[in-house]
């Protein structure tokens, strides 16, 4: 069995929500990067990161953090949370990013999803 721990990200910070609620959150720790790497210290073999502002707002929020994580670890890093886009796709895949998971758009948009999947074997 893989467990994969789950960093949800809100406003710089690692949280838990309540029941999905945006306005209802446990703050877990004010150093994401630190987070990763103890999960990883910890024996995570992959990380699994959710931009929670960029699935509200629809576009990335929190990257920078993101590229820290990446660097802050020598595990594969997936993110999803906001991604509606292929050039959102390519930002996270330039920062390091292992794999990117696409929600809601896979869904809604066919097209982009076929052409990430296409131009990104196996990182989709």
């Amino acid at each position: 069995m893989l467990v994969i721990p789950a960093i949800d990200l809100k406003d710089g910070r690692c949280v838990r929500l309540r029941q999905g609620d945006m306005r209802e959150e446990t703050v877990y720790s004010e150093d994401p990067p630190g987070m990763a790497a103890r999960w990883e210290r910890l024996g995570a073999g992959l990380l699994h990161v959710v931009d929670l502002n960029g699935a509200i707002e629809g576009q990335p929020k929190n990257a920078s953090l993101i590229e820290a994580i990446v660097k802050a670890v020598s595990i594969p890093v997936q993110v999803g949370g906001g991604i509606r886009s292929l050039d959102t796709v390519k930002l996270y895949l330039s920062l390091g990013v292992s794999r990117v998971v696409l929600g809601t758009v896979a869904l809604q948009d066919r097209r982009l999803l076929d052409q990430a999947c296409a131009e990104f074997p196996q990182r989709i």
